[in-house]
């Protein structure tokens, strides 16, 4: 190696050693730093998420330890059942309690707090700083916690809720006694049922954190025999249904439109179908029968594949000439009510409005329903 390369070399080797150094300290130190100002991170966080996290709490350091203002009037912070880390830190910044949702989400989440949201009323003030605010809603406790179940939800949407409830049931105990009632109290027309979907009725709940997974089955089905009369119940069976099939048609009709107001008259239709020996084809049997799945990122798959239609299954109204065995949500009482209560009308086919507004067209003949279609 001639004199030149090699003077030229060393400097580079040096060069190279100093920032793999310099690497190594920025790796090791930014961690260090962070747990000598916050305290030790998550142990569930990886390598790489603790650097990161480490690195965002030490950049956004103000933001965490300086209160958003001197004012020290509480008011009260609602957690609802279900939310999320960021849906919290984002209602924080919105009601004026912290400076940056952004930077408590961070923290939060070095710290391990994400997955221990609960849900409940808090007394907070802006004069609290950001770390202050996130053990108070840490330290907080209550016997009785808030939950809700809205309308349309199938039973695994209920029991995903509640790990951030403070409900203390799995879901996996939850659905064993949704799937499986068999020892729960269950008389008149829920007598019988081999699950319980369909019948755990929505709406907003108290429930004791240290509940059983049967009493808080109960309690929702209780919920559903005092709002379904027995009155309403006797006239399900009105309509050439039986009570159960009335009330899996309900559950479809649930997922079919948001719009209270054409509930009934979408009932009309499956009526109209069932009468003439059609098939259903609804597209929410269709969701239900593919579940839950990463790519479509939910229980219920919007837009719906041509080929998902074909979908083998006892659910899929595409393929089976009946209504499906047992219901595929949860529906209220409008739903209800709109079966019970169905619309006279002369259609048999209907599809969402092309303006986007979520209401339907209806239509009695096949050719009428296709030129309805959006162009």
């Amino acid at each position: 190696m001639r004199k030149s390369s090699v003077s030229l070399f060393i400097p580079v080797l040096l060069l190279l050693v100093l920032l793999v150094i310099g690497l190594a300290i920025f790796w090791l130190g930014v961690p260090m730093l962070a747990e000598g100002s916050f305290g030790s991170a998550a142990s569930n966080l990886t390598p790489m998420q603790r650097w990161t996290y480490s690195l965002q709490v030490l950049v956004n350091e103000n933001k965490l330890t300086m209160p958003k203002s001197l004012v020290e009037s509480q008011t009260i912070f609602t957690i609802p059942s279900g939310a999320s880390v960021t849906s919290v830190a984002m209602a924080l910044e919105q009601n004026g309690y912290i400076s940056s949702w952004e930077a408590f989400r961070y923290y939060v989440i070095y710290k391990g707090m994400d997955t221990q949201i609960k849900a409940g009323d808090f007394k907070l003030s802006p004069s609290m700083t950001a770390i202050e605010i996130s053990e108070s809603i840490q330290a907080a406790y209550s016997a009785d916690v808030s939950f809700y179940i809205y309308p349309g939800w199938r039973a695994e949407e209920i029991a995903a809720a509640l790990p951030s409830s403070g409900i203390e049931v799995t879901p996996e105990e939850f659905m064993e006694v949704v799937k499986n009632p068999v020892g729960l109290d269950l008389q008149g027309n829920l007598h019988g049922l081999l699950s319980l979907e369909g019948y755990l009725f929505p709406g907003e709940y108290v429930i004791n954190r240290k509940i059983s997974a049967q009493n808080l089955v109960m309690i929702f089905v209780k919920r559903y025999k005092d709002s379904v009369s027995a009155e309403v119940q006797a006239q399900l069976q009105e309509n050439g249904l039986s009570f159960r099939q009335s009330m899996v048609l309900a559950s479809i009709i649930q997922r079919e439109t948001f719009d209270d107001s054409e509930r009934a008259l979408m009932a009309s239709v499956f009526y109209n179908r069932l009468a003439a020996g059609m098939k259903l084809e609804t597209d929410p049997t269709v969701q239900y029968a593919l579940g839950y799945s990463d790519s479509w990122g939910g229980w219920w798959k919007t837009p719906l594949a041509v080929s998902d239609l074909s979908i083998q299954s006892p659910y899929n109204t595409y393929i089976i000439p009946a209504l499906p065995d047992h219901p595929i949500s949860n529906p209220d009482l409008p739903s209800i009510l709109a079966v019970a209560l169905p619309e006279s009308s002369p259609y048999y086919y209907f599809r969402a409005k092309c303006s986007g507004s979520g209401a339907h067209v209806f239509s009695q003949t096949f050719e009428e329903h296709l030129s309805n279609a959006c162009q």
